[in-house]
């Protein structure tokens, strides 16, 4: 009979037995040296930005802020990034730290970059 998989009480309908990762997670270390990249860009145009019409405290003081959450988030990154390399198969689960780390660093990223511009 054709029907659906038999529950195996794993919850997952016995998928989880013979778990196939694919491409996933070379897709997850590709999302994320995307997303690193993303802010690199945005963290060298606020400092573009801060420092083009001359170099004053604030727009010193905003690029050295953009410079400090870039260097988070890319610490978090490299460290996530060499996990999914490591483990293609079961990459450990991403820590609640590293996430609140990566989401607060983005959005520092994000509002010194617009307060600098």
């Amino acid at each position: 009979m054709n029907g659906p998989p038999e529950p195996t009480g794993d919850g997952q309908g016995g998928a989880a037995a013979g778990r196939d990762p694919g491409l996933q997670p070379a897709r997850t270390r590709l999302a994320w040296r995307r997303t690193t990249l993303s802010c690199t860009v945005a963290a060298v145009l606020a400092a573009r930005a801060a420092l083009h019409g001359g170099t004053d405290t604030l727009g010193v003081l905003g690029a050295a802020l953009c410079f400090l959450a870039w260097l988070g988030f890319l610490a978090v990154a490299h460290r996530r990034i060499r996990d999914l390399a490591l483990h293609e198969t079961r990459p450990p689960v991403m820590t609640a730290r590293a996430a609140v780390v990566a989401v607060a660093c983005s959005v520092a990223l994000a509002a010194f970059a617009a307060l600098v511009v």
